[in-house]
């Protein structure tokens, strides 16, 4: 019996030589389908569309289909194209439609337009190599294949409060000559310093973008070095489901799905999870002096938010706002989102901007932003972490009342602001760090302490190191006249401004370091560090490096020998936090006794045991944490007390009594001159006066109690 054909794979249409057949509209983008590729374009608004195929590098196209318009439904323009050679086809859409800026819409038909879905982006294959002069259409779609073997691979499903989360970007880790890797700067190196990560006992690595941009993106140079500045961080997407063709050893054969996966897989295997920092608030084209790319040219009234006279509203500080909250987008940025889930296994998500997120097409902020709650309660999305950078540029700030829905996280900058100025000698914070450190609960009270991110640094600012050696900013190099970054950065130099070799002076600046990491490893919550931070780290002063490839930016791995000291500390603090579980619940403190061990969950204290003094100019807090309570299914855990001096004198505190048969051992004590600032946990020596305890001047003491 003779098989018969499939329907949907004979063709209807012809168009110079090419069988045609109309498409299916869902999903959008091009897809396989039997003998051919199923290429899917929204616009509401186009009057007609055109899908243009180039073989690779070519300048001009080899043919330019137009949609017939029985291939059009509803607002989806879809169409089958048969016989296509897969492995060198660059394709792109042209729209017809009104040219009237005025009204919103600003169609030209002589533009060719990146596709919004496309799953590959030629056109930046080889990081800062420099574009190649191939037509007027730059950014190309390229079609893909989702045939990777990931074997077994399965995320390690870590608790969210018992992540240690490192922010890092995919070039920085690896490119200083110093790394020592085959392939500087790109997924694959990221492989190579996995034994690093294990070491220094991070299980969760937040990547700074790798949706594909273009570094090229700025014409500005270094007025300091005549150095050409580039889109280094990469905060401005060309599309939201390619992976960075740069950041890929293999990007210029066009192998980047496949050697991002290979990586993630790899970090999985380590029992590693993996954040993407993903933008969806803005986009690459600007504003109405910058180019059209892709979402401009199909449909810029449904993909920007606009104001009555056709300019674009601009709540990201970048030019353009993406209409998150229209349908269509929506659509498109859950798509995107399940894509990475499903196809990458990424295991969560930090939204830049997120509070664009919840604004209306307007820019007014819903109450109930519709996006967030789909985000929340999608059945693909529901392992996955998500955590809200909760404010934007246009002034919105949410951090504690950020739509949650049960399920949203967010980066605590009211943490990191309250740390920071505590830790450099504030008054009138005690009783605000006390909530900071005990997981937020006047922020989080019934979303519980893991939606506390906790940070005192993270690549937007200072870093740890700078954070004690600067007052102020020092962006000269960027070429803004030293506008651009933030001006309240809560730092303090030490007395010096910079670089010194005065011995005081350095030895405070370790100290305060110390300082900042050992409290944000005690804090309740989820604690983040900033890649490089570890060993001591300096970007000179400058608190926004967005356009800078090179040392600024880049993780001298020489400085794991010079500061070694930083990084152990690091390390020891992080081995202390997984060691205690009494300091990872996901639930905020009781302050009562609730089992009958004769202590409160969390107690506080003075230089006078428990006695607090909340009084404006205090600078000497303590609180000590209960070992019984822990999170249920975790074996009893020791006693922690931690005393904070951030005063510029020495104080003696008065220890609390410990039960019976128990005794206080020092973990950290970074009072200068002390005998030592770290042990190892679990081999910390006895304090010989169990009653009272020296603390240095701006020092912080943890004691465990076993």
């Amino acid at each position: 019996m003779q098989q018969q054909g499939r329907i949907d794979s004979e063709p209807t249409h012809s168009y110079e030589g090419y069988r045609l057949r109309a498409g299916k509209p869902i999903p959008f983008g091009a897809t396989f389908v039997p003998e051919g590729v199923n290429f899917s374009v929204f616009s509401r608004h186009a009057t007609a569309c055109w899908l243009v195929l180039y073989e690779k590098d070519q300048p001009e196209p080899f043919i330019e289909i137009p949609f017939p318009p029985e291939f059009r439904v509803g607002h989806v323009f879809a169409m089958t194209v048969f016989d296509l050679n897969f492995e060198v086809i660059e394709y792109g859409f042209c729209a017809d439609g009104p040219h009237s800026p005025h009204e919103g819409h600003r169609f030209d038909f002589t533009n060719v337009l990146l596709d919004p879905y496309a799953r590959i982006i030629s056109g930046r294959n080889v990081w800062a190599e420099p574009p190649q002069e191939i037509g007027a259409y730059h950014h190309r779609a390229k079609l893909a294949y989702d045939d990777y073997d990931w074997g077994v691979d399965s995320s390690p499903g870590i608790p969210t409060e018992d992540l240690v989360i490192y922010e890092m970007h995919v070039r920085g880790l690896t490119q200083h000559p110093s790394a020592d890797v085959r392939h500087p700067g790109t997924f694959t190196a990221i492989r190579e310093k996995i034994p690093y990560l294990k070491a220094l006992g991070v299980n969760c690595i937040e990547l700074m973008p790798v949706f594909e941009f273009d570094e090229f993106e700025y014409d500005r140079v270094n007025p300091l070095t005549d150095e050409q500045l580039i889109n280094y961080w990469g905060y401005s997407s060309l599309g939201f489901f390619a992976p960075k063709a740069g950041y890929a050893a293999t990007g210029q054969r066009g192998m980047q799905i496949d050697e991002l996966k290979t990586v993630i897989r790899e970090l999985h295997r380590n029992g590693i999870e993996i954040i993407l920092d993903v933008v969806y608030n803005h986009t690459a084209e600007g504003d109405e002096r910058g180019p059209t790319i892709s979402y401009r040219g199909l449909d810029n009234k449904v993909y920007y938010m606009l104001a009555p006279d056709g300019r674009y509203l601009n709540f990201s500080g970048t030019g353009n706002t993406m209409n998150c909250n229209n349908p269509v987008v929506r659509s498109m940025v859950l798509d995107s989102l399940r894509y990475w889930a499903s196809e990458y296994h990424i295991d969560g998500f930090r939204f830049d901007l997120a509070s664009i997120l919840g604004r209306d097409q307007n820019g007014f902020p819903l109450k109930n932003p519709p996006l967030l709650e789909m985000l929340a309660h999608d059945p693909i999305l529901a392992n996955c972490k998500l955590i809200a950078e909760a404010w934007d540029a246009g002034g919105l700030y949410q951090v504690g009342t950020f739509p949650a829905y049960g399920r949203w996280a967010e980066w605590n900058g009211k943490y990191r602001d309250t740390l920071r100025r505590f830790l450099k000698g504030d008054t009138g914070l005690s009783w605000e760090v006390s909530q900071r450190l005990m997981g937020s609960p006047d922020l989080y009270g019934e979303r519980g302490a893991s939606a506390s991110i906790n940070f005192i640094t993270c690549h937007d600012g200072f870093s740890m190191m700078d954070l004690f050696s600067y007052n102020v900013k020092h962006n000269e190099a960027n070429g803004e006249e030293n506008r651009d970054g933030a001006n309240d950065n809560y730092s303090w130099n030490c007395g010096i401004e910079g670089e010194t070799d005065d011995p005081q002076i350095l030895a405070l600046r370790r100290r305060l370091v110390q300082n900042a990491v050992a409290l944000l490893m005690v804090s309740r919550g989820v604690p983040m560090i900033l890649m490089g931070d570890e060993v001591g780290h300096t970007k000179y002063g400058n608190n926004n490096t967005y356009c800078h490839d090179n040392e600024l930016n880049w993780f001298d791995w020489s400085l794991l020998d010079h500061n070694r000291d930083i990084a152990d500390f690091f390390q020891q603090c992080i081995t202390f936090r997984m060691a205690h579980p009494v300091l990872r619940s996901k639930h905020h403190f009781h302050h009562h006794d609730l089992i009958g061990s004769g202590y409160p969950d969390i107690s506080w204290h003075g230089v006078r045991a428990w006695h607090t003094d909340w009084s404006e100019f205090v600078l000497t807090i303590a609180f000590m944490v209960d070992g019984n309570h822990v999170p249920e299914g975790s074996a009893p855990d020791d006693m922690i007390y931690v005393a904070m001096n951030m005063h510029w004198e020495i104080h003696i505190f008065e220890v609390p009594a410990l039960p019976d048969g128990m005794l206080w051992r020092v973990f950290v004590n970074t009072s200068d001159g002390a005998p030592q600032i770290i042990s190892a946990p679990g081999t910390e020596p006895v304090v010989e006066d169990q009653h009272y305890f020296i603390v240095g001047a701006r020092s912080v003491l943890i004691l465990v109690g076993r």
